[in-house]
């Protein structure tokens, strides 16, 4: 099953209803000292030392940003055995949905879409059909759920047979076989959604998504290092995989077919400290307005709009970003409004423990935070 859990990540944290911090200082440019940098790189020389166990990996990049100072690092390699460093880009599959959910907001802040009406009011679609709104879309409620393992395998076919074709979100849609559930459900898990809210962008800018997150997000963000595949390729130095769908490699990540049919839900590629300094910035409230930002990380359970909550499941503070899991790469985007850190880590591997390694990663962190 090539394409299962290619840009999804069904866990989320504990409940947490506490809003983020307002206003966090300009991100530092100082690099931490080498000799406290240490503890942190061990982490990921552990990480390479055991690539086969759950939470080990061929390769491991992370980062981490603060009002005090900054650091990233590698250790071991891609795919194909070239070494990787802080910038290599690699998918970052799910962190893409907090692109999309602030983008929504903030076309809600200009009054150019309304979050509590049916989604139906922007995009026709037999998925919007039970007129669940806007806001419940961003909170996976409603009702729409996730593609079944048997959507996938059938995309896989029309993947490997053109694996640089691209994809719309409409033939995206199509493979969606799962009924679709009443509005204001419970909480599930569904790639769907994001599908349709990044349509819904489209529609109401009348500009393509990439286009529309470049401007108002990346570029505000100071975001160097980032791609909204398949409209923008992603940098070099760039991963290799060995994607058995996608053959050879085409210049996107594992490959345009599969980077366009997840563009909204999945589709980003991008290096760990930009990831960071995209946490640092949003929860932050650098990028976004505080009062955006606290719907965001505001829900009833482990889900808010478009951000994970995390709690108190990395030891340092309650916690707010999200995770990525592929075939390709397993990364995660983790923010502590508390101590106003943002640390991101991606893996070189696919479908892994990256919560454990992020929990080692922030227990060596913790002393050095102060």
């Amino acid at each position: 099953m090539l394409l299962l859990a290619l840009v999804g990540c069904s866990g989320g944290g504990s409940t947490s209803t506490t809003p983020a911090a307002v206003g966090f200082p300009n991100p530092a440019t100082e690099a931490l000292d080498p000799a406290k940098a240490k503890v942190l790189q061990d982490v990921l020389a552990k990480i390479v030392a055991f690539p086969d166990s759950p939470a080990g990996a061929r390769g491991a990049t992370a980062a981490v940003i603060t009002d005090k100072w900054a650091w990233s690092g590698a250790a071991g390699k891609d795919a194909l055995g070239t070494a990787l460093v802080p910038t290599t880009s690699m998918g970052v599959a799910s962190i893409t949905k907090t692109f999309v959910a602030s983008e929504v907001m903030l076309l809600a802040k200009a009054k150019k879409i309304d979050l509590d009406a049916p989604l139906s009011t922007y995009v026709k679609h037999k998925l919007t059909a039970n007129n669940a709104t806007v806001r419940q879309h961003l909170s996976m409620t409603s009702g729409v759920q996730d593609y079944r393992p048997e959507d996938y395998l059938r995309m896989d076919k029309v993947i490997e047979a053109a694996p640089s074709r691209h994809w719309t979100p409409e033939d995206a849609l199509s493979y969606d076989s799962m009924p679709v559930g009443a509005a204001s459900s419970p909480y599930s898990y569904s790639n769907p959604s994001y599908v349709l809210l990044g349509m819904m962008i489209e529609k109401v800018t009348g500009q393509p998504l990439a286009t529309v997150l470049r401007r108002d997000l990346a570029a505000p963000a100071g975001l160097q290092h980032a791609a909204f595949q398949d409209a923008e390729k992603p940098q070099p130095p760039a991963a290799q995989d060995v994607n058995a769908a996608c053959g050879k490699p085409d210049g996107y990540l594992p490959c345009r077919a599969i980077a366009s049919l997840s563009a909204a839900n999945g589709g980003m590629a991008a290096d760990a400290p930009t990831i960071a300094r995209w946490g640092y910035e949003l929860y932050g409230d650098r990028v976004l307005p505080a009062e955006l930002v606290d719907q965001m990380t505001t829900g009833d359970g482990e889900y808010g709009l478009g951000t994970m909550l995390f709690s108190e499941r990395f030891g340092i503070g309650t916690a707010y970003g999200h995770r990525g899991e592929s075939s390709d790469h397993t990364c995660v985007l983790v923010v502590v409004p508390e101590k106003k850190v943002s640390v991101s880590l991606i893996l070189a591997d696919g479908n892994k423990n990256v919560d454990g390694v992020m929990a080692e990663l922030t227990k060596a962190l913790q002393p050095l935070l102060g």
